[in-house]
């Protein structure tokens, strides 16, 4: 059996060295209400051993706030591991999380120690959960229950002592109930959760982590200072961001590498930015096209913006066969945000 991919295997033992920002918060910044609140909870769970689960779409910074969690837990000074749940192949799963023995299988030449077990007496974080096999989810639970493992081939079982923080950008509760993922497994999980918004919507924290990336990159290219013009300010603000702060990161990134002075300007910026993606997002660009269409006829040119923004929301939901996670990100809206409309207008998740 061949070894799982390296990049699903993550260990960092103990704090990282100090970076830019001191403390358990270095590299998550945010200075709105949300992101407040949640460095507030991040406080208040992290001394204790309770299981937290954190959902979010990609690039909204969860590691980060796994790793924090950490840092502030008693097990600062004890292995961090990172687990991806979506870059192990199912054939390799339960040996790169469990361990094997000497002969277990074909291509088993030693003892092998499981990545769980690497994680004894500190954090394992799970990432992408949700692409966890129903078969692992049952072994999963059981660690859960009773932290114990027992390594492929071998028959005696070992206690374990892990911490595990749980991530995913799916929509578990849609996933439970198609029977994707186990309720029981689901509510292990979910003793404490936090949701990370997009950064569309704590657009006052677009600014202050541009600046901060602009600051780290500047000093690692060795460059000296940089700022930006004030056309590149309005256009990183004005941006979606349907990557999020990971996809910021790299914008700032190419325009620290492309930039002919310490001024970066829009024309630094990525084509991505500057010529945003034509996606329906806005129920204002339906009303557009509806006003400027030619059939004079046609009802919906009376239509107000409710009844507009109502029958998009239907059809994105149709579309996406009443997925709420993947319709909320087409819409560009929070999946409470869009609970709530659908209450508003008495549309059904099934479109």
């Amino acid at each position: 059996m061949p070894a799982a991919p390296t990049a699903s295997r993550k260990v960092a033992r103990g704090p990282r060295p100090p970076g830019p920002l001191e403390g358990p918060y270095r590299d998550m910044l945010g200075a709105s209400p949300r992101m407040q609140r949640i460095f507030r909870l991040i406080a208040k769970v992290a001394p204790t051993d309770s299981t937290v689960l954190l959902i979010g779409e990609s690039g909204t910074g969860k590691e980060l706030v796994a790793r924090s969690i950490h840092l502030q837990s008693r097990r600062a000074e004890r292995p961090f591991v990172t687990v991806n749940m979506g870059a192990i192949p199912e054939s390799l799963m339960e040996s790169e999380l469990f361990g094997h023995v000497r002969g277990a299988f074909t291509g088993a030449s030693s003892d092998r120690m499981g990545l769980i077990q690497e994680a004894d007496g500190g954090t394992l974080f799970l990432d992408e959960i949700g692409d966890m096999p129903p078969p692992m989810q049952v072994k999963l639970l059981r660690i859960l229950e009773n932290n114990e493992i027992r390594r492929v081939g071998e028959n005696a079982t070992r206690l374990v002592d892990v911490r595990v923080v749980a991530a995913t950008n799916r929509d578990l509760h849609r996933d439970v109930e198609t029977g994707r993922f186990r309720e029981d497994l689901f509510y292990r999980l979910n003793v404490v959760q936090i949701e990370l918004p997009p950064l569309r919507e704590r657009r006052e924290d677009i600014g202050l982590l541009a600046s901060y990336f602009l600051d780290r990159l500047g000093k690692k290219s060795g460059r000296g200072a940089y700022r930006f013009a004030p056309d590149a300010v309005a256009l990183l603000e004005r941006y979606d961001y349907p990557g999020n702060v990971r996809e910021l990161e790299n914008a700032i990134e190419h325009a620290v590498a492309v930039a002919e002075g310490p001024v970066i300007t829009s024309a630094d910026l990525p084509a991505s930015l500057r010529v945003p993606r034509m996606l329906p997002r806005h129920a204002e660009s339906v009303i557009q096209r509806e006003r400027t269409a030619q059939d004079d006829d046609d009802p919906r040119v009376g239509w107000s913006l409710a009844d507009v923004e109502r029958e998009h929301i239907r059809r994105v939901l149709g579309r996406h066969g009443g997925n709420a996670t993947v319709a909320a990100r087409q819409l560009g809206i929070s999946r409470t945000t869009l609970w709530r409309k659908l209450r508003q207008y008495g549309l059904r998740r099934t479109g």
